[in-house]
């Protein structure tokens, strides 16, 4: 079983609208997908329910625990991939780098391995707070594997129980679009190195900011707390869990 998980401690931060519609993607392809649900507000299990007999099923597992720093070993141990959803704002910005710091130092992921990717979510281009997001996470040394604009589409999904590979193409065109880098990713093995002109492209916003956070080196410490191409097919069954 692949196991992907979407992470990062602070709420708000975009992990529900990624794993469902991660999750209804896989469903649509074929895949048996499993939503294991560590965050304890439990928004994909609400989601699950909304969604009709008719639509690909959706498996939950709801479990209230809160990821805490020191469970990232337990948490990440098996996951084949690592996904952190950041928002566009300075304490998103923060946030995500403690949860990368903790990654690689609490839960032992290596860099190397191509284990963790970060998505740049709800984004609206050419506005300074996206200049800002994207010259701190090229100082990471993680790959950015999607950027997905601030669209109300994910907001009709919510409320539907809908991901946007199931609306309507010309409703969902342009978010789907975004879609497809992420899912290269997600299918590409461990350590793999992306074939030339397939890996997903990061902006070029220039040199790290003044004073912007740069979770490399050996000074790091953990932190207190903590329609995509036919041809690309993912591993089955899959576990998505939300942490």
């Amino acid at each position: 079983m692949q196991r992907i998980v979407v992470l990062n401690p602070k709420g708000g931060s975009g992990k529900t609208t990624i794993a469902t519609n991660l999750a209804s993607y896989l469903a649509a392809q074929g895949h048996a997908p499993v939503l294991m649900d560590f965050d304890p507000q439990g928004s994909s299990v609400r989601w699950v329910k909304k969604r009709k007999p008719t639509q690909p099923p959706i498996h939950v597992i709801d479990t209230p625990a809160a990821l805490e720093a020191r469970q990232m070993p337990e948490m990440t141990r098996d996951a084949d991939k690592v996904l952190v959803p950041v928002l566009p704002s300075d304490i998103d910005i923060h946030a995500c780098s403690r949860c990368i710091r903790d990654l690689l130092l609490v839960g032992k992921i290596r860099r190397e391995d191509d284990r963790i990717g970060v998505i740049a979510n709800r984004i609206r281009r050419n506005t300074l707070t996206y200049q800002s997001l994207i010259r701190f996470l090229h100082t990471l040394g993680i790959p950015i594997v999607a950027t997905i604009r601030d669209s109300q589409n994910y907001v009709r999904g919510a409320e539907l129980g809908v991901g946007v590979h199931e609306m309507k193409s010309y409703v969902a065109h342009d978010d789907v679009e975004q879609w497809a880098p992420l899912v290269e990713w997600l299918a590409r093995p461990r350590g793999q190195p992306a074939p030339p002109g397939s890996a997903p492209q990061q902006d070029a916003a220039g040199p790290a900011a003044d004073g912007a956070p740069q979770p490399t080196g050996n000074g790091l410490k953990p932190s207190a707390g903590a329609d995509a191409p036919e041809a690309v097919r993912l591993p089955a069954p899959v576990a998505v869990a939300i942490g």
